[in-house]
């Protein structure tokens, strides 16, 4: 048995001697532009699959519409992405939006926008803190801060499934082909 252990030990330390180093500097900004990317695509298709005629659908009184949910991530991409200082014209969007088209453009045109002040960064300044509102901590990076908005969209990503599912139609994520 300690001659099994012994001969285990060896075998790990070879493999790990033999690993390569992970020393390499990743690219944060790029990271961050691949999400960002991938969180358009799947708001726009989550937005996109409910009928125009359900836009207005409320899982309960309390709650925003299925079309006030996507405007509110619009409107979240757009006054967060100023925090960024980028040179790039923030969307003019209307935050009282309750057609299909309207809506769906409004959350195009915030992504749109979070992609172009991205591309002004440099893998350096994406990391340099800006501030931000005092629930944030009062400064972040840029990266957290685009890294905020994507978890906030897949938040209300997880709602809009719901209202979905209670309208009979099943979210983008979950459909088989």
């Amino acid at each position: 048995m300690r001659q099994m252990i012994r001969v285990s030990f060896v075998l790990a330390c070879a493999a790990l001697a033999a690993a390569p180093a992970f020393a390499q500097k990743a690219d944060v900004k790029a990271e961050v532009m691949g999400d960002w990317a991938a969180m358009k695509t799947a708001m726009v298709k989550i937005t996109s699959e409910m009928p125009e005629d359900k836009f207005g659908f409320k899982a309960t009184p309390a709650q925003r519409s299925f079309g006030e949910q996507a405007m509110h991530i619009a409107g979240a991409n757009a006054n967060f992405l100023k925090t960024l200082g980028g040179k790039a014209p923030a969307p003019t969007i209307n935050p009282k939006a309750t057609a299909k088209a309207e809506i769906v453009k409004a959350l195009e045109d915030s992504f749109d926008y979070g992609t172009a002040v991205l591309n002004e960064q440099t893998p350096d300044s994406v990391l340099e803190q800006v501030k931000v509102p005092p629930f944030m901590g009062g400064m972040a990076s840029r990266a957290r801060v685009v890294n905020f908005l994507i978890g906030h969209a897949w938040d209300i990503y997880g709602q809009m499934a719901v209202y979905l599912r209670l309208n009979g139609h099943v979210p983008p994520a979950s459909q088989r082909p």
